[in-house]
């Protein structure tokens, strides 16, 4: 047995739980950072002039930056290991946050922000391996779940910041978050370790006595040259049997790609446009803030009610629910902005359900590929989903330039993140939780 396949099966220790609060903690710092364009939009929008294309644009250049960081630093994590990358890309995100705050112009802004996507796409790339690596199967959606709520609170930290000087310079959000990035650094730099399964596959020198520190933590036996020996070959045994994958798995990987664009346009364009969009409906900066501030509240806890309910219900079926009900619920919401507080509680819901559906594609993609390629197949449907962030702001600002109203552009996203279930019915058939075969021995 590998010592992946160990740490799959034996309880879950606190010191692991500690990891997983870490990677959510580095999860906080891509919701801090999109919200903090979200929320100073309208203030950066008056002070450097901007149409809506333009916003739209600067809002893209970020998730541009995270589309690459993903892209182009996430295979170093696989030579030099997930925490030195995860250190190098704080690094990046600190000097973006700070380099923003400080920004002159909106072509300065922009620079920085690119600066600061590529090291969130960086963190966001490693957090979300080392989460599942260093749990046990029985939790991990569980640890998902709860990993990917600290999108919600970042994003509720870059609202309370942004409400208190809502009425003052917009910097202070940006400078806030250089400061949270850079506690994080330090935080990481002292409390993470590097990844057990980067250990055991890559054997760096000294790798074995760090495995034996990491194991002792977590109350397990520790392990020898012999086990690692032992793991080698059976991953290379495995990668012999399951070659020729991608061909078998195009359908659903090209379905899960699907999933991934439609639930991140949807996400991202309630996340970076609600505010800007209800304050030029005509709500004063700080109600649309606080309507906003409901979708990211919604968020801290929709994540971990999506693992809750797949415990009870193939993960499929149970994503299946929450992208037709966050659908529902993103055309109520605008209608029902006009009230206050009829819009603050149906704008938790939102939060709620759509950050529900990206607990969800990270759950639902997994259990589709091998083992051995499981990184791979999950790490293109990421890159691939950034193309629905990507697309999301900048297409709602051209539209919003062309005279759409923020209803009509709530509407249109609500209907690409209905589209996400059409193909969660078509990947039925390729997914083992859901197939009748699941229930075999031979497939748990």
């Amino acid at each position: 047995m590998t010592l992946t396949a160990r740490i799959g099966a034996a309880p879950m220790s606190g010191y692991q739980w500690l990891i997983v609060a870490l990677c959510t903690f580095m999860n906080c710092l891509d919701g801090f950072d999109v919200m903090a364009v979200a929320f100073t939009g309208p203030s950066v929008t008056e002070e450097f002039g901007l149409n809506g294309s333009q916003f739209g644009l600067l809002v893209s250049v970020g998730l541009i930056g995270m589309a690459l960081g993903s892209m182009l630093l996430a295979p170093f994590a696989d030579l030099i290991g997930r925490r030195p990358l995860i250190l190098i890309s704080l690094a990046l995100g600190t000097i973006g946050m700070f380099g923003a705050a400080m920004a002159p112009s909106v072509l300065v802004m922009g620079v920085f922000r690119l600066v600061t996507g590529i090291g969130v796409g960086g963190i966001l790339a490693s957090t979300n391996v080392i989460a599942s690596e260093f749990s046990n199967t029985k939790n991990r959606g569980l640890a998902i779940g709860i990993y990917t709520a600290g999108y919600g609170i970042g994003a509720t930290l870059a609202s309370l910041v942004a409400k208190t000087t809502v009425a003052g310079d917009w910097r202070i959000v940006f400078y806030a978050g250089g400061f949270g990035t850079l506690v994080a650094l330090v935080v990481i730099a002292v409390l993470l370790p590097e990844s057990v399964a980067f250990l055991e596959q890559r054997r760096p020198r000294g790798a074995l006595e760090r495995i034996n520190r990491t194991l002792a933590r977590m109350g397990m036996d520790s392990a020898s040259t012999s086990d690692l020996d032992a793991s080698r070959a059976a991953r290379e045994e495995a990668g012999q049997a399951e070659s020729g994958w991608l061909k078998r798995l195009l359908a659903p990987t090209v379905l899960l790609w699907i999933v991934f664009i439609t639930i991140m346009f949807g996400f991202y364009f309630v996340n970076s446009w609600t505010p800007t969009l209800l304050a030029e409906e005509g709500l004063s900066k700080s109600a649309a803030v606080t309507a906003g501030m409901a979708i990211s509240i919604g968020g801290t806890v929709g994540s971990v009610l999506y693992g809750l309910a797949a415990r009870f219900r193939p993960p499929r079926v149970v994503l299946i629910g929450f992208s037709l009900l966050s659908a529902a619920m993103m055309v109520v919401f605008i209608l029902s902005t006009s009230v206050l507080w009829l819009g603050f509680g149906i704008g938790v819901i939102v939060g709620a359900l759509i950050n529900g559906c990206i607990a969800g594609a990270y759950t639902v993609g997994p259990p589709l590929y091998p083992s051995n390629v499981r990184s791979v197949g999950m790490g293109w449907a990421l890159g691939m989903g950034r193309i629905g962030a990507i697309l999301s702001p900048t297409i709602a600002g051209l539209l919003k330039d062309a005279g759409a109203s923020a209803t009509q552009l709530y509407v249109g996203a609500a209907v690409v993140v209905a589209l996400c279930s059409v193909a969660l019915v078509a990947l039925r058939r390729h997914d083992p939780e859901s197939a009748p075969a699941a229930k075999a021995p031979a497939a748990v």
